[in-house]
């Protein structure tokens, strides 16, 4: 079969592009914004990639339509598909009929962290033994590509809730019906198309609604939002995990490295395993706790999810290091939330100790163009020592007044060049440099490298 995805480069459609090329059907594909490592991976996968959204893209005509969310009305290529009567489908309706029947799904769901906690579990279930299918909403550093089938009843998705397409405004996560599912956290965010927290809190109560009795639901203790959705209803047992050690959580971790690198594991207050990674921040050894408890419902011993843990390899653009030049290391994030932005710096600042940390942001998210988060911006990047906010065309609001709130040395800029400009005159060895951006930032990363290197 045919098939043509609308939208292939974003990171949800790009990896079911993989999936359904694994499944043997022909894959072609179609996205405004074509740049790495998505359109690399799908490049390196033989699957084609058009630019933008032509009708003819869709000439001959393809045995089935996979529309991604950001497919609006209006578009060319949409409205030659409904005049055409062309069959069409959302991505999660797809992967929900077509790879997900028959497996015990564990679902990674909550706000931040998501895509890392999926590669996580992925990672631990593959080292078990278990050779689990999974779909990742990015680029992970310890498999080839972001999602296959695999080969046993296991699958592990990545399950967002950001809606599923023009014609579906359901949460991408109420098609997938997992088994298992980790919460990890719930805050406001998506306010192009939800109004308030409650609306967000509404369709986790629909996932929480189709999780069976004989499943499990894991849940930071100290989640209040979460706290209110399983009390509109729950009908699963809740596993809690926590950070501290007079917590009521079943499964908690006490650090050993103040950065988060090296932790203890405790079940019922009796220390399991320890686990000393790559990964820093408080954030990541949450994102741990969840993973070894979803990890431990399919019966991956503790002790074996953290040995996994101790050599899991992260996922692209998370605090991952593109190069040391002059002694400056250069790191790329996709944070694009105040509270991830600041959990990022925090586990920056624990590794760096006294070291310079540079933070350069583009507020490029939807919620982040319609000043939805902008009163926290300033206190987010507040453990930086330097701050760059990147004002870009198009964004309904002015940058300055971040700068004016802000206790350390921040400013604006509107263009590459001058950032590039600041850091390659003013940065030092021995520094870091943290380039923040859910898109590709105008390439800024590799512009900075290279200067830097001459």
């Amino acid at each position: 079969m045919h098939l043509h995805i609308l939208g292939i480069c974003g990171t949800f459609m790009g990896s079911l592009a993989l999936l359904a090329r694994d499944l043997g059907h022909t894959v072609t594909g179609s996205d405004q914004s074509v740049y790495p490592p998505m359109s690399t991976q799908l490049e390196n996968a033989g699957i084609t990639l058009m630019q933008g959204y032509d009708r003819s893209h869709l000439q001959p005509h393809p045995d089935l339509v996979i529309v991604g969310n950001a497919m609006k009305r209006g578009i060319d290529a949409i409205e030659y598909m409904l005049d055409a009567g062309l069959p069409y489908i959302s991505g999660p309706q797809f992967l929900a009929d077509h790879v997900l029947q028959g497996k015990h799904v564990l679902g990674v769901a909550g706000t931040h962290g998501k895509t890392t906690t999926t590669t996580m579990l992925a990672w631990v279930l593959d080292q078990a033994g278990l050779n689990p299918g999974f779909l990742i909403g990015g680029v992970p550093l310890g498999f080839s590509q972001s999602a296959r089938l695999g080969g046993g009843k296991y699958f592990v998705v990545e399950a967002d809730e950001y809606d599923s397409a023009f014609f579906d405004k359901r949460s991408k996560f109420v098609h997938y019906h997992p088994k298992t599912a980790i919460l990890n956290n719930l805050e406001f965010d998506h306010a192009d198309i939800f109004d308030d927290l409650a609306a967000i809190q509404k369709q986790f109560h629909h996932l929480v609604r189709t999780i069976p009795s004989t499943g499990r639901i894991i849940a930071p203790i100290t989640e209040t939002h979460i706290d209110e959705v399983l009390e509109m209803g729950c009908w699963t047992p809740v596993i809690r995990t926590g950070l501290d050690t007079d917590t009521q959580a079943e499964l908690y971790a006490e650090l050993i490295q103040a950065d988060g690198s090296h932790f203890k594991v405790l079940e019922q207050g009796k220390v399991i395993a320890e686990v000393q990674w790559s990964m820093t921040g408080q954030h990541s050894v949450a994102n741990a706790l969840a993973t070894i408890a979803a990890a431990q419902h399919v019966g991956v011993s503790i002790v074996q999810a953290c040995e996994a843990l101790s050599s899991f390899g992260g996922v692209k653009r998370r605090m991952e290091l593109l190069g040391t030049l002059r002694g400056i290391e250069v790191y790329d994030d996709f944070a694009h939330h105040p509270t991830a932005i600041e959990t990022t710096l925090d586990g920056a600042r624990k590794r760096l100790g006294e070291r310079r940390l540079w933070a350069v942001i583009e507020p490029r998210s939807n919620t982040m163009r319609m000043g939805s988060h902008k009163d926290g911006l300033a206190h987010s990047a507040r453990l930086a020592d330097e701050v760059i906010w990147y004002q870009p065309e198009g964004l309904d609001w002015d940058l300055q007044p971040v700068v004016e709130a802000a206790s350390n040395k921040s400013q604006v800029s509107r263009s590459l060049d001058e950032i590039i400009q600041r850091i390659v005159q003013e940065a030092g060895e021995g520094d870091a440099v943290v380039i923040m951006s859910n898109g590709g930032f105008g390439g800024l990363h590799q512009k900075l490298l290279a200067a830097l290197q001459s």
